[in-house]
């Protein structure tokens, strides 16, 4: 499978650990940055990480930062990302069962290495279950504004 994975400079240390336990399960991750803990600013890497799964160069895709709101609110800006914010494997299984979600968003200050690869494990080996979460999926692209 094909990840791309974002972070801003909360994240960092996390993603690499995240990134590194991927490659080793022979996944093939696409880092979008930032790569050191010098202050940056989250929505360019969630932004990154967005168009590279809705562009379909990637398969699904991980962003952390440190409470990881503020990247999984840029990545959302994007028609057709579903991007969820996940703080234990349970929340990432529903995430992936029933609102079909292509990014995982962490939140690096608040998760362990440990959990965070749970958290991304649970998220990974999800399947959506469609029917009737399908027809409410199709509800969250806004089409045109209020």
């Amino acid at each position: 499978m094909k990840i791309a994975i974002g972070s801003d400079h909360a994240g960092f240390e996390i993603k690499k650990i995240i990134a590194e336990y991927l490659k080793n399960k022979n996944h093939e991750i696409s880092d979008k940055g930032t790569h050191s803990t010098e202050s940056v600013d989250y929505p360019d890497f969630g932004h990154a990480v967005a168009c590279a799964v809705k562009k379909k160069e990637a398969d699904l895709g991980i962003v952390i930062c440190g409470s990881g709101n503020g990247i999984n609110m840029s990545a959302n800006k994007h028609q057709g990302i579903r991007s969820a914010l996940c703080w234990n494997p349970e929340i990432a299984r529903l995430a992936k069962q029933h609102n079909n979600a292509n990014i995982l968003a962490l939140p690096g200050r608040f998760v362990s290495p440990e959990l965070a690869i749970e958290i991304v494990e649970a998220f990974l080996n999800t399947e959506f279950e469609g029917g009737r979460h399908q027809r409410r999926i199709e509800k969250i692209d806004v089409l045109k504004d209020c």
